[in-house]
């Protein structure tokens, strides 16, 4: 997706949320939330396991009631007409909600006559998402036969049967491979060209920054920033980072570092990369010096450029790494976020 491509459009917004907020007993997993899709727009919810994406996404969709505030979806209050509301949306579960018994084709079939497509138009439309979505060799196959990344394409194929002007997608490419998640990015920036609204939850860092127009950052059901992607990098343009791999470990930890360099922060990602943040610019020469007085061979010196990681971690103070293995955990489980 071209940076042209990215621009959201500034027109009537397609989802508007106030003051959103909703408890389970003692835990508080949606907190007086505020914000607006506009049409058009990839729009992404970014957050650890917990923070309060799926439980949001849900009383978006009607499939849970707030607590208080409000929600209009291509300008319907929700909780006045929630039947009208429904059918301007698509909605895909991070589990797949199809019949594991039935066809691929019978499903999205199926699907079609819930929302009250005619047969003949049900079928046809059934037909040409298997061939947008490269499942027709496997159209007559039962569901609990496909692979993971066959079973998340078609729940989306079955999500936009009827055509909906906005789509929900929850966690759209966890727990599938590399390659089937690479043709579900391109799917929804298809359908995103074609003019749909895009809602996703996501935990990947760089799949927002990839697909995303905007992002709202959410931590134990607080959004507490919502911007563009062009806007959230500008502001870390004057963040340098170096990255360092070593072939040996240091005689002393990174504060060795902090004390020869105070305007800068060290940390390890992984067992061997290095990686040393400032707001001042780095001289690379005098911490390859100090990195091999300590007695660290260097296998390689390279400068990082700003991403949307180093932004989230600034913001929410969450290790990017740390929030996907937490993620992980928890798909493992069966917990939800």
């Amino acid at each position: 997706m071209d940076a042209d491509s990215k621009k959201a459009p500034r027109t009537r917004q397609a989802i508007e949320v106030a003051r959103l907020a909703k408890s389970f007993g003692s835990v508080h997993a949606v907190v007086n939330t505020s914000f607006s899709v506009a049409p058009g727009e990839v729009f992404g919810f970014l957050g650890p396991n917990g923070a309060g994406k799926t439980t949001t996404i849900n009383i978006l969709t009607g499939l849970a009631r707030p607590d208080s505030g409000s929600v209009c979806i291509g300008g319907i209050d929700t909780s006045r007409d929630p039947k009208a509301a429904q059918h301007l949306m698509g909605v895909v579960p991070d589990e797949s909600n199809l019949y594991p018994e039935l066809t691929g084709y019978e499903n999205l079939c199926f699907c079609g006559a819930l929302y009250g497509m005619q047969r003949r138009e049900r079928e046809s439309r059934a037909d040409a998402l298997l061939r947008q979505f490269d499942l027709t060799a496997a159209a007559a196959r039962r569901f609990g036969t496909y692979s993971k990344g066959m079973r998340r394409k078609l729940t989306i194929a079955a999500g936009i049967i009827h055509s909906p002007p906005i789509l929900f997608l929850d966690e759209p490419t966890s727990g599938i491979d590399v390659a089937s998640a690479r043709q579900i990015r391109r799917l929804i920036q298809d359908l995103n060209a074609g003019g749909m609204t895009v809602f996703l939850t996501t935990h990947y860092i760089e799949e927002a920054e990839r697909l995303c127009h905007r992002v709202a950052f959410i931590v134990a059901g607080q959004v507490i920033r919502v911007d563009t992607i062009e806007r959230l990098m500008q502001q870390n343009q004057q963040h340098y980072v170096v990255q360092f791999e070593l072939g040996g470990a240091l005689r002393s930890p990174c504060s060795e570092i902090t004390r020869a360099f105070p305007y800068v922060t060290a940390r390890f990602v992984g067992d061997t990369a290095l990686r040393i943040e400032s707001a001042e610019e780095l001289s690379i020469g005098p911490l390859v010096r100090l990195l091999e007085d300590q007695g660290a061979a260097i296998f390689e010196a390279r400068r990082v450029r700003p991403s949307l990681e180093e932004v989230f971690v600034r913001i929410t103070g969450i290790e990017a790494g740390r929030m996907r293995e937490n993620n992980a955990d928890n798909a493992k489980t069966g917990a939800a976020g």
